[in-house]
């Protein structure tokens, strides 16, 4: 039996600085637990879709193997330090490889989720054994009051700098494959100073060499991290990479093969340069097309800047108004030469404002009235997605909609996700619009669908200008068409206490993908 444990045994009280350093280490293994929670929800969130199911199944997990690895403390019977030590390690090792090795393997294993859940469990039994042994060596350090109130507050204060650090300045200066290995190397810290405090009481040098080890493979891990996203990323999408960055919002990703560029956000994909003119003329010309004097144009997302460019194929359109979520997307596609001459330069257009803010929040409060409205958001993947397909917010869209105006809103595919498309319809019908649907094939997405929506019932008629390259006003009419697979069937509202269509959608694009 070493003399730390003996010492511990016989209630002699453990030096000062070790003790310090124990406190210390609560604060570090408490921040780095939950950086590795976060890290696995956001990545099943970017990866698998559905940001609520993966972060209530990956903190569920995280806390009941927390749980567990609580539980096995009770059999560490001797040589505490030296547990919590190579503990510390090995949560180091396998926390701070966890988004590189979730990244690198989505792409190659069968099953993710096997996986992402085996790493989460195992994660968090090592990070449930952490509390208790820390509980244990320092119990003859502190009276029982003091030593539950001084862990249990270092505890969740590195919660709370946690959750700040990791959305406000983690993900979007380094990264996630960046910020496991800086927490990882956090972790070996913490065990490499506990083996220096005791160097003079027990054996280090098959520990100290394991946590070196470890550190160095962090180091390694953290000077490639963008050879590891690359590579994962182009193994992922099949095609070469030419930008990817993550914002606060969302993964950004410009893929290039020959002429053809692409746009993923989260992993999904939202133009080809080869068929995008089909999507957004099929967008933009239904409405303006409508419209006898669309001078005022809102849109609502289209941060890429094309829809903006066909509103400015319009001579009647006088203004513009852009509301897109993230900076980095319409800055973007304004400053970069090659994306911008995708648009058109739309975004640089003095007849286009546009506003970098959450939608739900900038409708709700804008004062106006708009001749043409186009909401063009991603597919509702996700609850904060979702609330933008609800009827509360096309309730406030309605109010800025001129009384002559017309809006139409992206609604996924009728052939994929009928129930989806068209539970799109009757919210806007909920919310006081007459709506109409049409769709329109996009190789790269398939059948797709949209909704026109007014105050009014939509004329037949539409006026289309020339030098169209998909639209014309037989191919228009087509549009409304549907046969009997893509048909009108009963669906309910979406609303902001039932996020129905959050729900299908999963279900449905579910169903065609797996």
């Amino acid at each position: 039996m070493d003399d730390e444990t003996a010492a511990s045994e016989n209630g002699e009280k453990a030096p000062a600085s070790l003790a310090v350093i124990l406190l210390v280490s609560v604060l570090v293994v408490a921040t780095c637990g939950l950086i590795y929670e976060l890290l696995a929800g956001t990545l099943a969130s970017y990866l698998l879709g559905d940001s609520v199911t993966q972060f209530s199944t990956v903190i569920g997990a995280y806390l009941f193997a927390m749980g567990v690895g609580s539980w096995l403390s009770r059999h560490v019977r001797r040589d505490e330090i030296g547990t919590f030590v190579r503990v510390e390690v090995m949560i180091a090792a396998l926390g701070g490889w966890s988004a590189a090795g979730l990244f690198m393997l989505f792409p190659l294993v069968g099953d993710f989720r096997v996986v992402l859940y085996a790493l989460v469990l195992a994660i968090g039994v090592l990070v449930g054994l952490e509390i208790p042994l820390l509980i244990r060596i320092l119990r003859h350090r502190f009276a029982f009051r003091e030593l539950v109130s001084n862990v249990l507050t270092y505890d969740y204060v590195g919660a709370l700098v946690a959750s700040i650090l990791f959305p406000l300045v983690m993900v979007p200066k380094l990264g996630m494959i960046r910020t496991g290995f800086v927490f990882g190397l956090a972790n070996v810290a913490v065990a490499i100073a506990l083996l220096v405090a005791l160097r003079r009481k027990r054996r280090i040098g098959a520990d100290l060499a394991a946590a070196l080890a470890v550190m160095a493979s962090l180091v390694a891990g953290l000077t490639t991290a963008d050879t590891m996203q690359r590579w994962s990323e182009v193994a992922f999408y099949g095609e070469p990479v030419i930008h990817a960055r993550s914002t606060p919002y969302q993964r950004v990703v410009i893929t290039r093969r020959g002429s053809d560029l692409r746009l993923y956000l989260n992993g999904n994909l939202q133009f080809s340069t080869r068929d995008e003119y089909r999507y957004h003329e099929a967008l933009v010309w239904p409405v303006l097309g409508r419209v006898a004097h669309p001078s005022q144009v809102l849109i609502l997302g289209g941060g890429d800047g094309l829809a903006a460019r066909e509103v400015l194929r319009d001579p009647r359109v006088r203004h513009v108004t852009l509301v897109d979520l993230d900076p980095e997307m319409t800055h973007l596609f304004r400053d970069t030469p090659q994306l911008a001459a995708l648009n058109h330069r739309s975004l640089s257009s003095p007849r286009v404002t546009v506003h970098n803010a959450d939608a739900f929040r900038w409708v709700r409060d804008a004062r106006g009235s708009y001749d043409a409205v186009l909401v063009d958001f991603p597919d509702p993947t996700e609850f904060s997605l979702g609330k933008l397909y609800t009827e509360s917010f096309y309730r406030e869209v309605a109010r800025l909609l001129a009384p002559q105006g017309v809006m139409t809103v992206q609604s996924t595919s009728p052939l994929v996700a009928p129930r989806s498309y068209w539970t799109v319809a009757s919210t806007l019908e909920a919310a006081g619009l007459t709506a109409r649907g049409y769709h329109a094939y996009v190789p790269s997405f398939g059948e797709w669908g949209f909704t026109l929506a007014a105050h009014h019932p939509l004329s037949d008629s539409v006026a289309l200008p020339r030098g169209l390259k998909f639209l014309t006003p037989a191919s228009e009419r087509a549009m409304f068409d549907f046969p009997p697979d893509m048909a009108r069937r009963p669906t309910p509202v979406n609303r902001l206490d039932n996020q129905a269509l959050v729900r299908s959608f999963a279900e449905e694009w579910g169903k065609y993908e797996g």
